[in-house]
Order: structure tokens, then sequence, then C-alpha cells
């Protein structure tokens, strides 16, 4: 697996706006599919609180994402730099944020933009499905994007 410019890729970060539902959903997909040959991380703009749908769906396809700890792409950036061949953004403000770190991070950045899953208005099972969507649409698209 190759990024746009032919590198091949051996780390990943997955961006959104808090790093609560839809990056962390990734990572933890991204690292139970690739985990052993990639490295891959998440980060938000802002930092946000554990949602605990996000763990619940992940959970129901066995994967635990209960020690997630969101943080920021700063954070990140402060702790261990980044270091990425391949920034995957969530959301709008996080594809911004990715294009700005592109002036001194040389990663090739590509937009999925999926919908926020925490808009859903509803029950419980009808917000639940939202995530489930939102869930099922990272792991096609993780699984073909990073399958060597």
């Amino acid at each position: 697996m190759e990024t746009e410019k032919g590198r091949h890729i051996q780390a990943v970060l997955f961006a959104c706006g808090f790093n609560v539902i839809r990056s962390p959903m990734a990572e933890a997909i991204a690292r139970h599919y690739f985990g052993r040959t990639l490295y891959i991380q998440s980060a938000g703009v802002t930092k946000g609180t554990v949602d605990p749908f996000t763990i619940a769906v992940l959970e129901e396809i066995g994967i635990d994402a209960s020690k997630h700890k969101p943080r920021t792409i700063d954070e990140l950036d402060d702790w261990e730099g980044l270091n990425f061949d391949l920034i995957i953004s969530l959301s709008p403000e996080a594809h911004h944020k990715a294009l700005e770190l592109t002036r001194t991070v040389s990663a090739d950045v590509e937009y999925w933009p999926l919908p926020d899953p925490s808009l859903t208005q509803g029950s419980r099972d009808q917000m639940l499905d939202a995530y489930r969507a939102v869930r099922d649409q990272l792991v096609q698209k993780i699984t073909t994007r990073l399958r060597d």
C-alpha cells in the first residue's frame, strides 16, 4: 500500500474534530486489522470527552476501544512528533488542520467526509444505528485503503 506520491505507508493518523467518535473509531478499526504492520494514531483539532456509543458499537464487532483517551493533534505533535505518511481527515475542521500541517510535515492527506452520528436525533436505538453506519463505513474504507 502506497501514498499518492508512491511512498510505502508505514504510519497513519486519523483526524477529526474532537477525537471522540470518528477518529478513535477509525484508529481502533485500523489497529484491529493492520496494527501489526502499521503505526496508527488518532487525534482531534480540539479535545472532547469519551463517547460511550463509540465504545459500544466497536465492542459489538469485537474491538475494545475502552482505553482510548481523547487528544489533540497539537498534543500528539508535542508528545511524539507528527511522523505520518498518511493523514486521513474525517471532518471539515480536521481536513483544514491536516492541510495546514503539510507545510511542515511530508504526508499525504485524504478527506473521508463521514457524518457525525452524535447529531442524530431520536431513540437510543436510532442513535446506535447512526454510530453503526459510521463504523461500518470505516471498516469498509479502512480495509480497502490500507490492504496491501
